[in-house]
């Protein structure tokens, strides 16, 4: 075993292996760019060094400058995890030249499968069943477009050194070729620099199930199972689980078959993933496809992980070491379910935009059968330089149905707050009754999209009361008297209705706020909400409104606060308070000052005659505006305070009188 690795990578998949290294005491070092100083991975490395601005290309990109760190800090090998320098053949040489171990299969198999074409061309020369479509070398736009006519429209266009669903379209007419192509190409020579496609038959209702591999240098080669990965958005995995559903035993032998079959192909090292597509649009049969290679460790190893007991990234280690593999192919477990999901900072509703910024308030749920992968904490920013994921949740259960109530019931507690994310996406996308009864495929989340948006009866109303009412206990608690712990409401003379100018997850929000005994009374956009009471203990609200209890978290983080309640997270700010006088006349008479704080503006003058409803005077305090309105007709008698002076709680700040009343 190595004595010292250097992890060339950043986030929670550094934060996976340093987990390993250090269980198995072995030394890590990072290397961070500017934009991850202090981020999490760093923290927990033994040692953490700086290789560069933040746009990945000046940093991660950098295969010279971690061959430099690792030789200047004594590392014996390199993890590159996945993504970045993974699969860069270039780079493993660059290693080896350098005399330090790169974790990972040679770069003649990197270079054998990590062009698509010459992949498929490969795999079709030793037996392994690739989809029917063109990737020879001319790349003619007649001789692209004949090829497709000859499959049969809808193909699919494929970026020969693509990954991610970069420089991929799907073309449903001869008309719409050419111009898809033009716009694969362009996206393939922006993302892989290099321009080159292939052409496949789309299969209509596919479903995307992968073989994980591991091989050691003394010719031993298995498969660890198979993961299906066939929920996805922009051809990207959102959802990952293993083994895949309803596989029958011939189909699942029959692709473990031939994903060892392909390793051995390349002589591949190391662990691996050999992904394959299987079209269910008459219903699971046999026949599958091999679709690419992935020479790397998968974002999705942890399912693999939890139905077979092995720690993959150990084994890439002892494998890279010069180990043996430690059990046969009939030897290796397979016990229960296992399901990730991938948490990103995204706006499903918006296409699955990224969302940057910083997160507030980040809490796990506590479960023996969770696995939660991240490389973030409270405070952390999400970049706008690299990946959104967030954190991956792993779950497990004896068996499928016992795993998706696992996952549910975590996803639901959950607490993110700063950044939008997919959470409550994920949940719904599980709790559809497709998807518990295993009739997945790549096309599910858009076939299901509006029911997996759709907001059940009553969401918004609920999420109003919870977060009104979080808002006036926590203010409460805050040790200001006044005017937050009086039940009766804001007040000048008397009781009295509030106005709360809100925004609620950026949605202008005006809320009239009545209080009557113990009940409080919500009025906004044409509903009323009664609550009957409200508890705000720490950070955990209760509400009782009618028959049904709503519970939330309350967060506060300065002038801002987050409601976070079923997977999603609401950010509340209070853009002004509007005091009310009292409505009978005779509260007219000293108007005192509610809160202490500083003057802002004068509305009227001695001698003004005002009517009901008037504002009289603005002040700031407790970071908020407040407006106090006349609560009856009347004159001002005197003005106490001009803008800009500090006043005290209580103290007077004008007086109105009735003068018709003076003259009976």
């Amino acid at each position: 075993m190595f004595d010292s690795v250097l992890i060339a990578n950043r986030g929670e998949i550094a934060c996976r292996v340093i987990r390993t290294c250090r269980r198995l005491g072995v030394r890590t070092i990072s290397v961070f760019s500017e934009a991850d100083r202090g981020a999490l991975f760093t923290r927990l490395a033994d040692v953490a060094v700086s290789i560069g601005p933040s746009p990945a290309s000046d940093s991660y990109l950098r295969g010279d400058r971690i061959v430099a760190v690792a030789q200047q800090t004594g590392a014996q090998a390199i993890h590159p995890g996945y993504g970045f320098l993974a699969e860069n053949a270039g780079f493993a040489r660059a290693c080896a030249a350098a005399g330090v171990r790169f974790i990972g299969p040679s770069p003649d198999a990197m270079e054998a499968m990590g062009l698509k074409d010459a992949a498929k061309a490969l795999m079709e020369r030793v037996g392994v069943p690739v989809v029917p479509g063109y990737h020879g070398a001319d790349q003619d736009d007649g001789r692209l477009l004949h090829e497709a006519a000859c499959i049969g429209f809808p193909v699919l266009i494929k970026a020969v050194a693509g990954g991610g669903g970069k420089g991929m379209r799907r073309v449903d007419a001869h008309s719409d070729f050419l111009g898809a192509l033009a716009a694969a190409r362009r996206e393939a020579q922006g993302s892989f620099g290099d321009s080159r496609v292939l052409v496949e038959k789309y299969l209509e209702k596919p479903r995307h199930i992968e073989l994980q591999i591991l091989a050691d240098a003394h010719g031993n080669t298995l498969h660890l199972h198979e993961r299906d990965c066939s929920l996805q958005r922009r051809h990207q995995k959102v959802v990952e689980e293993a083994p895949a559903p309803s596989v029958p035993p011939a189909l699942r032998k029959a692709m473990g078959d031939a994903a060892v079959q392909a390793a051995r192909a390349v002589q591949y090292e190391g662990a691996g993933t050999v992904e394959m597509i299987v079209d269910v649009a008459a219903g699971l049969s046999e026949r599958f496809y091999f679709m690419e290679m992935n020479t790397r460790l998968q974002v999705e190893h942890p399912v693999t992980e939890l139905i077979t007991g092995l720690d993959l990234v150990e084994w890439q280690l002892r494998i890279a070491a010069g180990e043996h593999l430690p059990l046969t192919q009939e030897q290796l477990p397979l016990r229960g379910h296992a399901i990730e999901v991938r948490v990103c900072a995204e706006e499903p509703a918006a296409d699955f935009a990224p969302r940057t910024g910083s997160l507030r308030h980040v809490a796990w749920p506590q479960h023996p059968h969770l696995r939660v992968e991240t490389g973030v904490t409270t405070g952390d920013d999400v970049s706008v330089f690299y990946d959104s994921m967030i954190a991956k949740l792993v779950v497990w259960g004896e068996d499928r149905a016992q795993a998706i109530r696992v996952l549910s019931q975590c996803l639901a507690q959950v607490e993110l707050a700063g950044v939008q994310t997919n959470l409550s996406f994920l949940k719904a996308a599980i709790d559809q009754p497709a998807f518990r009864t295993g009739d997945v495929h790549t096309g599910f989340l858009a076939q299901h999209r509006e029911a997996i948006l759709a907001r059940p009866a009553g969401w918004f109303s609920d999420t109003v009361a919870l977060a009104v009412m979080g808002l006036l206990r926590q203010r409460e608690q805050g040790g200001n008297a006044s005017p937050w712990s009086d039940r009766r409401s804001f007040r000048v003379n008397a009781p009295a209705t509030d106005v709360l100018l809100l925004s609620l997850q950026g949605r202008a929000l005006d809320v009239v706020v009545r209080f009557d005994g113990a009940r409080t009374e919500l009025r906004f956009e044409g509903q009323v909400v009664s609550v009957e009471q409200a508890v705000l203990t720490g950070q955990q609200l209760t509400v009782i409104s009618g028959e049904r209890l709503l519970q939330a978290s309350y967060v506060v983080d300065g002038e801002r606060a987050f409601l976070l309640r079923e997977a999603e997270s609401h950010e509340l700010r209070v853009r002004a308070l509007f005091l009310a006088a009292a409505e009978d006349a005779g509260a007219l008479g000293v108007v005192r000052s509610p809160l202490p704080g500083r003057i802002l503006s004068v509305f009227v003058a001695t001698g003004q005659r005002v009517q009901k409803g008037e504002p009289l005077v603005s002040l700031e305090a407790m970071k908020m505006e407040h407006t106090l309105r006349a609560s009856a007709d009347g004159v001002v008698q005197s003005v106490s305070v001009k803008a800009q002076e500090q006043v005290v709680e209580g103290g007077t700040l004008l007086v109105l009188h009735d003068p018709d009343a003076e003259k009976e």
